[in-house]
């Protein structure tokens, strides 16, 4: 790893008691979550709705040092629902902070993740999965992105996220129009091969395409909060989101060109 910070996230993390989680789950949903409490319920519903009969999964919910009954909330929930786990960040670490440390505690070898907040409906899984789970699916697809259409967000968020993606696009030739998107599919051992960093989920399509994945495009609906309030505030994200764009474009240019080939064994006999 050239540049990513290691914020040692391999530490033990805790999981929910009750009922045993299914076995051999094909795609782990890992959902950050931070004061979300009256989202759950009706969130974690619509994901066993969305992916019964689809595939065996499992759901992790990573409460990611959460003030409000979060986690009381999630652990109820997994005393009831087997294949629920909890997992819990002791403070507040960030987004991409919650979605790795769920990334590494997941069993499946497919993940997706979706926001917290309610606004990324469940039922768009199906969708976003299919590309990865087809018995014909390309080895080489990494990672398929969510994309939103109609975004029920107010008139200076999408103002502020649509000049974001733009000045991305410009500078990482990523060729995709909304990263800030919630709803992700992809490769968990590739993932876990990318360089980690604060805020590294909103560039995980340059991220990917780096390491030689190809990258497929979903447009995804979105739903208005119903509960709580955004984390982010526009200028919060413009301020970290230079230094991380920067970042960025230096690790792609950076990036490993050569490919190891394990030559044969020479015969001598």
């Amino acid at each position: 790893m050239d540049l990513a910070t290691d914020f040692n996230l391999s530490m033990p993390v805790p999981e929910a008691r009750g009922p045993a989680p299914v076995s051999a789950p094909v795609v782990s949903v890992v959902v950050p979550l931070h004061d979300e409490a009256p989202n759950l319920p009706p969130l974690v519903a619509g994901i066993r709705a969305a992916l019964t009969g689809l595939c065996a999964h499992e759901i992790l919910l990573v409460d990611d040092g959460s003030t409000d009954d979060t986690r009381a909330v999630a652990l109820d929930l997994a005393a009831q629902i087997p294949e629920l786990r909890v997992i819990a960040h002791a403070i507040s670490a960030g987004q991409s902070a919650a979605v790795h440390s769920g990334v590494r505690a997941a069993r499946g070898a497919l993940v997706a993740t979706l926001d917290g907040d309610g606004q990324n409906p469940p039922e768009n899984l199906p969708q976003l999965l299919a590309p990865l789970l087809a018995p014909e699916s390309d080895p080489q697809l990494g990672l398929v992105a969510g994309q939103r259409v109609g975004r029920q967000d107010g008139l200076s968020k999408r103002l502020a996220s649509r000049f974001a993606n733009t000045l991305r696009q410009a500078i990482l030739h990523d060729a995709t129009r909304d990263t800030g998107c919630g709803l992700k599919a992809f490769r968990r051992a590739a993932y876990l091969d990318l360089p980690y960093f604060d805020h590294m989920h909103r560039y995980l399509p340059a991220l990917f395409a780096r390491d030689g994945w190809r990258v497929a495009h979903v447009d995804v609906s979105h739903a208005p909060r119903q509960h709580g309030r955004s984390k982010y505030t526009n200028l919060a994200r413009a301020l970290v989101g230079i230094s991380d764009l920067i970042g960025v474009a230096w690790l792609i240019r950076r990036r490993k060109r050569a490919q190891p080939q394990e030559l044969p064994r020479a015969d001598r006999s």
